[in-house]
């Protein structure tokens, strides 16, 4: 049944893609705001260096890149310049197997932690992708998952975990101790309709994306402390500046600019830790008659950032324009 509802929500978020290039001149040549395409990779496929869904994509501390090919079942790594290195994982529940891995996050010793949704549980790896440990089971108490789709990792090594089921954060210590969770169904501040993101700036601040599905409903931003007290929340339905349309991912670089995949709207939004528009970068449209859904970001301290483009099977590299 949940691979039913992931299999739906992902086809209702091509179908209003399409809708959205039915009514709109397909972009050759789309404004990259004040960045520049550095470099594209991948193809719709099984093969080695191609995706079936890629949902997200991380920077290891050597500085290769890890993505989650949700659909194969799969974390495939790349060197700096998306040349395809080696991959790990195949359809399961096993130790080391996934079912629909949807984002990941890389510790500064280089341990990957990946939120294995339809297994309700988080699996932790090395760099090279020897399991590690893994921790969750279905269920509503405490460590326990239903359909966690986000995860960071702190500078401590705590884990966190947008657990989109039940409508909170749980807080994890690094080998998957429970610490604490915050959060309740609702759309009031420090409530979640369904958190579906998270990141943490190097001050320890927590930014979760909340929305409900391709609707009007919710599309925001949340922000709490490290303890889950909530902080400032950001973001209205809309397609202005500032504004989201079913947003899939947050990231925070090292200068403390927030990025949002803003996957609806088919760009990258980029605000200040208090919530403040930057600028939009939108995504190159690969794939004719499919829009182009960011729905992962990683950012290197240059600011340099990639963005797993699921829709078409795509990773994208941008760098600052000078």
């Amino acid at each position: 049944m949940r691979r039913v509802c992931l299999i739906l929500a992902f086809s209702l978020a091509l179908i209003g893609a399409l809708s959205a290039c039915a009514k709109k001149s397909f972009i050759v040549v789309p404004k990259f705001g004040p960045y520049t395409l550095v470099r594209s990779w991948g193809a719709i496929g099984t093969g080695d260096g191609q995706f079936q869904g890629p949902t997200d994509v991380a920077i290891g501390p050597s500085g290769g890149l890890y993505v989650t090919d949700t659909w194969n079942h799969r974390i495939q790594v790349f060197d700096e310049a998306g040349r395809y290195l080696f991959q790990w994982g195949d359809s399961g529940s096993a130790s080391g197997q996934f079912r629909f891995p949807i984002q990941l996050a890389i510790d500064s010793d280089g341990n990957v932690y990946v939120a294995d949704a339809d297994n309700q549980r988080i699996e932790k790896f090395a760099s090279d992708g020897t399991y590690l440990l893994q921790w969750g089971s279905p269920g509503s108490g405490d460590g326990q998952f239903l359909e966690p789709e986000g995860v960071a990792v702190d500078a401590s090594g705590n884990v966190y975990v947008a657990d989109r089921g039940n409508r909170r954060m749980q807080k994890f210590g690094p080998d998957g101790t429970y610490l604490r969770q915050w959060g309740r169904p609702g759309t009031g501040d420090g409530s979640f309709v369904w958190p579906c993101s998270v990141a943490v700036d190097d001050s320890g601040y927590v930014y979760v994306v909340d929305r409900e599905g391709p609707s009007e409903m919710v599309n925001r931003v949340q922000k709490f402390t490290s303890d889950g007290a909530f902080v400032s929340t950001w973001g209205r339905y809309g397609h202005g500046p500032g504004q989201f349309y079913d947003p899939m991912d947050v990231a925070v670089d090292s200068n403390g600019t927030v990025y949002v995949g803003d996957s609806m709207n088919e760009r990258v939004q980029t605000f200040t830790r208090a919530g403040a528009y930057l600028t939009t970068c939108l995504p190159l449209h690969e794939r004719e008659g499919y829009g182009a859904l960011p729905t992962g970001i990683a950012v290197r301290p240059d600011g340099t950032f990639y963005v797993a483009v699921r829709s078409n099977g795509r990773i994208q590299e941008f760098s600052p324009r000078e």
